[in-house]
This record gives structure tokens, C-alpha cells and sequence, in this order.
């Protein structure tokens, strides 16, 4: 009796992974009734069985009457409706595997999945595994994936504004590592770039939230001395030439030197240092010895005693640089030394060195080198600070970050973390024995395809070797068509939300294999918190509707109640405290 009831019809085409099935006469209405729940035939995203002996097959619907092959004309000649499938995995012994070992024959019968063939499918979650979800063709059915392959294999989340993506990003977040609100992880590695702060209120309570704005509670630093000379002189001083910037490298090496001496650092030789060893300097030191050699003047034509002029020899530590004499005419002294050639870009340096919105990169806290060179904090405690507390979940708030900025300085980190990642993966405290994933917001602003920045290069680098040294990516993002199709192509979970632009839709497309185009055609009309998962991670291609966040654990990202503030009445408002904050680069808390 079952046999019939959810027989639908027989196979009559079969080509590589994709076969064409002749709906049977009884499937006319397109909706059969079993055990009392509805079952749509032919429904893009549906599933479907064929038994063949011991083995089940399954397969995934992904197109209905649609005349593209010869086959088709054939069914479509005798006015019967058919369906194309995607074969995705088979039943052995109870057993549901990805992949098949054989395929149907023309003729075979291939039936409805209903809820109990679901539940086989999808089963409990392991310990390997993390809910995230109900199928959305059944609620009854949980929806899992494997966390080892999210995070080894990297993920994205894409979706259009409004489509619900960061809601589901904190979602899928808060499902890694608790159950019903309880840690279920404690010893988690979860890293999250985010942009625009929207992800405090929706996991601070099992986060620890560093911010560069002034006054936080817990303050981002990244300091200047752990990323590349070569990237920070042209952050600093834009277009230098080849030869300062050497000078620029070689200074930073000698300070370097100085370092290990003045701090102690212990099993390191001097001889080892090279401008990308992590070593604390002081940069308004190579600051004023740059300004000297560009502007000095002598007091005589051996260059033996600087021409200074009256208290003219400046201060590093507080930025005023030396004055000189100006030369003599003829062979008269004071005599030129400098050129005066890169006098613009050391000004610019020294507006940076001064610059508030920078500080948390240029004055970084207790890692600054103070006037002799020392520091109060060296690299393992910044790490231990990032990785090393006692919450799962680690949000670096980046919104206040100058956009024109953000691919170095996001970049750094990045290099930071990798870096560690690669020589420590033999260490307790390494990736490889504690992996990490790293969650990267808003990726289009900085994984574009002209970007040409650090950020990019690192976030590259992770793509492509993080899963040998335990750092897998969550790449976020509304606009996939803008982000560089190398990182992308490494995304082996594809999270995807409600995507109205065709060209980002063709992207997504082109990211999965090709007999699961029709599954992504069906992306306009999903529901917001609604998306298709298909990869590594899933046991199935799957529509999915994402578990709701609890009430008061949403992201900072709703949508202003545009009629709601509309419909007040109008009352004399002082725009002196939002001056303030845009003078102060300073986000204030709300106005109750």
C-alpha cells in the first residue's frame, strides 16, 4: 500500500548525475496526500527515492517541464509532465551516504520522500554536528551540519539587504556553540570582523567585545610593529620613493635590534632580525632621524657638527623635528646636507603619528614602545587577550575604522593570526590543536575583485592553506559577484539567503555544481531567514528556514521604524551632541 501511495512515476532519461522522470497519470493534481500531510510533486528543492535492491537513491528536484533536451521532447510529445533530478546520495543498511555507487536504470520507479525517509536522512545530531534549523518543506525535521567541514572547509553566508543575513550569521554563531542558551563548546575559537557593531547585542553575552572607539570597555589594539614596514610607510607617508624607503626599512631594523636587548627577549640573535620579525620599535624615533636626514644643514663641508638652529634639535617623543640653518650661498657655511625631499610625506606621517582615529594602531596601548624602546606587553599576551579568554566567541569591532584604512589594518590582524597559526601549529596554544574561525562581515568592502590590498591577500591565504595550520573562514557578504571568485571557489559551504540581483545570483550559481542551477533560480522568493545550503557540510542540498534568535539577542542591523518616527510630533531638537560625536570620531550610546 505505501509502494502506491508514494509511487509518482518511472525513470526514462538518464545522463551523468542528472535523470528525467515521467511523472505517472495519478500525479496530475500535483499534490498527493500521505498520512495526512500534503506532498507537492515536482516542487523545485523537493526530494525524491528510487529503491534499487538493498540501496536507496535520493535525489534533489532542480527543474520541471522544461524543453531543453531531446529527451524532454520525447516525454513532452506524449503530454505527460516530467521532472529532471540531481542525484545526491544514497541509503545503504540504514546508512545515508553523499555520492552513489550506481545509477537507476530507465524504467526503475521512483517515489515521494515523506517526513519518515527525512528523519532517516537527517537523523540526530552527532557530536560532530550543530542544528541550525528546519527544513522548510518540513518543520518537523531538524536541519544539522558538520561543524569539522564548516570550519575546515570554509563557509559563506551570502544574501541581499534585508534578506536576513546577519540575523542568521548571529544564528548560526550562537547554534556552534550553545544548546538552549548553555555553552556547549567552551574551548571554541570563533573570531568576528565586524564592521559596523551590530553583533554586541546579539552575542555579547557569550563574547568578549574589543572596539577601537575611544573609552571601550575592552580596547582593540593592533600594533604598528606586527605588520609589514613595507605596507605601514605607504599607510603613512602615500608615495615615497624606493630609496627612502629602504632608509625607512633599515632604521626599523636597527630599532628592532635595539628591542631585543632593551626587553629582555630571550633565545633570539640579533643577526635573525628582518623588517617582518615582530619586534617592537619606535616609530617617531625613525620619524625625526627621517626629518634630520632629509633637512639637515652643516657646519662644515666634511659633515662633521649639524647646523642646528636655536633649539632646533626637536623631540621625538613629541613629535617636533629639527631645525637647521638654512645653507649659505657659495662655500660659505652652513653647508646643504638634506634634499628636502620627502619633507610632504613626513609631514603626512607626522598627522597619522597624531591622528586620534589611528590610535589604536599607532599608540597601542601597553604593546607602544616607550621612549627607550620598551613595552609593558609583548605579542603573547595580544594573543592570549584575542584567543586566550574564557568566552567562546571573540568580536573585534571595527566600526569606527576609516573605511580607506580598513583593508590594512583588518589585513594585519589577519597576519597576525595566521602568522601564529603557522608557527605554532605544533604547540598546544596553536590552531591545529585549538582551530579557529574567523568571520569575516561585509567581505565585498575588501575581498572585491580590484582590491588589491592586504586584507585580500591574507584572507587568500586562508582560503587556500588555513586547513593545513586550523584557521577556516565564514566569508559574510550582500553582494557575491563583487568578491573575488578565488576565495569564493575555497568556500566549500554555501550558505544562501534571498538574493534578488541576477548577476550575484549567477555567481552562487556558479560556486555549486551545475545541476542545482533550478534550486537557485528559487532564491528571489525565499522567505527572509530562509536559505538554501548545499556543500561539504550538509548532508543534502537544503531549504532551510534558520533558527530564530531569542528576543533580546537580535544584531544591532534592524531596519529604522521609518513610520513610527514619521508620525511623532515635532519637537525642537540640539544637534550639538552629534557634532560633538563626528569631532570626537566617537559613536555615543543611545538617547533614552
Amino acid at each position: 500500500m505505501m509502494h502506491n501511495a508514494t509511487y509518482m512515476g518511472s525513470v526514462s532519461s538518464v545522463s551523468s548525475s542528472s535523470i528525467i522522470i515521467e511523472l505517472a497519470e495519478s500525479m496530475g493534481s500535483g499534490i498527493v496526500i500521505i498520512e495526512g500531510k500534503n506532498y507537492r510533486i515536482g516542487q523545485v528543492g523537493s526530494f525524491i527515492k528510487i529503491p534499487i535492491g538493498y540501496n536507496q537513491l535520493y535525489g534533489v528536484t532542480s527543474e520541471s517541464n522544461e524543453s531543453s533536451t531531446h529527451d524532454v521532447e520525447i516525454i513532452e510529445s506524449r503530454s505527460r509532465r516530467w521532472i529532471r533530478v540531481e542525484l545526491i546520495g544514497e541509503m545503504i543498511g540504514g546508512e545515508f551516504d553523499r555520492g552513489i555507487s550506481e545509477y537507476p536504470s530507465i524504467g526503475d520507479d521512483a517515489h515521494i520522500v515523506v517526513d519518515r525517509d527525512l528523519k532517516q536522512i537527517f537523523g540526530q545530531p552527532t557530536a560532530g554536528q550543530f542544528t541550525i534549523g528546519k527544513l522548510s518543506s518540513s518543520d518537523g525535521i531538524d536541519v544539522s551540519l558538520d561543524l569539522d567541514r564548516l570550519v575546515t572547509r570554509h563557509s559563506a553566508i551570502l544574501g541581499s539587504t534585508g534578506s536576513g543575513k546577519s540575523t542568521s550569521t548571529a544564528s548560526i554563531i550562537r547554534s556552534i556553540v550553545t544548546n538552549n542558551d548553555d555553552v556547549r563548546l567552551p574551548s571554541a575559537r570563533i573570531l568576528l570582523i565586524d564592521i559596523h557593531g551590530e553583533y554586541e547585542s546579539a552575542l555579547g553575552d557569550i563574547a568578549k567585545v574589543f572596539s577601537v572607539l575611544p573609552d571601550s570597555k575592552n580596547p582593540l589594539y593592533i600594533p604598528y610593529w606586527c605588520i609589514s614596514p613595507e605596507n605601514l610607510i605607504d599607510f603613512l607617508c602615500g608615495n615615497i620613493s624606493e630609496a627612502y624607503k629602504t632608509l625607512y626599512l633599515d632604521k626599523a631594523i636597527e630599532e628592532k635590534k635595539k628591542a631585543i636587548k632593551t626587553n629582555n627577549i630571550k633565545d633570539f640573535p640579533t643577526e635573525s632580525v628582518t623588517t617582518s620579525t615582530p619586534l617592537p620599535y619606535r616609530i617617531k624615533n625613525i620619524w625625526h632621524e627621517l626629518y634630520y636626514d632629509d633637512t639637515v644643514t652643516w657646519k662644515e663641508k666634511e659633515h662633521i657638527n649639524a647646523a642646528y638652529a636655536k633649539d632646533g634639535e626637536g623631540d621625538a617623543e613629541n613629535l617636533i623635528p629639527p631645525k637647521f640653518l638654512p645653507p649659505a650661498t657659495s662655500s660659505n657655511p652652513p653647508f646643504k646636507g638634506g634634499n628636502n625631499l620627502v619633507k610632504r610625506q613626513l609631514e603626512q606621517m607626522k598627522s597619522r603619528l597624531l591622528d586620534s582615529q589611528y590610535s589604536f594602531l599607532l599608540k597601542p596601548g601597553p604593546w607602544t614602545p616607550d621612549k627607550d624602546g620598551k613595552i609593558e606587553k609583548d605579542l603573547d599576551q595580544l594573543l592570549a587577550d584575542w584567543l586566550g579568554h574564557d568566552q567562546p566567541i571573540t568580536i573585534l569591532d571595527l566600526s569606527g575604522m576609516p573605511s580607506s584604512r580598513l583593508s590594512l589594518l583588518l589585513g594585519s590582524i589577519l597576519d597576525i593570526l595566521f602568522e601564529s597559526s603557522i608557527w605554532g601549529k605544533n604547540l598546544k596554544t596553536g590552531m591545529r590543536n585549538r582551530p579557529l574561525l574567523v568571520v569575516l562581515e561585509e567581505a565585498h568592502r575588501y575581498l572585491s575583485k580590484k582590491e588589491d590590498g592586504l586584507a585580500k591577500q591574507m584572507v587568500q591565504r586562508i582560503a587556500k592553506e588555513g586547513r593545513k595550520f586550523g584557521i577556516g573562514a565564514m566569508v559574510v557578504s550582500q553582494r557575491p559577484s563583487e568578491i573575488d571568485e578565488t576565495i569564493l571557489s575555497q568556500c566549500g559551504t554555501i550558505i544562501a539567503l534571498r538574493i534578488n540581483n541576477a548577476t550575484d545570483r549567477g555567481i552562487v550559481k556558479s560556486a555549486m555544481s551545475e545541476g542545482l542551477a533550478g534550486i537557485i533560480d528559487s532564491l528571489p522568493v525565499l522567505r527572509t531567514g530562509e536559505a538554501i545550503i548545499v556543500g561539504e557540510s550538509a548532508k543534502l542540498p537544503t531549504r532551510c528556514r534558520i533558527s530564530l534568535l531569542p528576543p533580546n539577542k537580535y544584531p544591532n542591523s534592524r531596519d529604522p521604524a521609518v513610520t513610527a518616527s514619521w508620525t511623532q510630533d515635532r519637537t525642537p531638537e540640539n544637534y550639538e551632541a552629534l557634532v560633538s560625536a563626528w569631532r570626537n570620531q566617537e559613536i555615543t550610546k543611545e538617547e533614552k
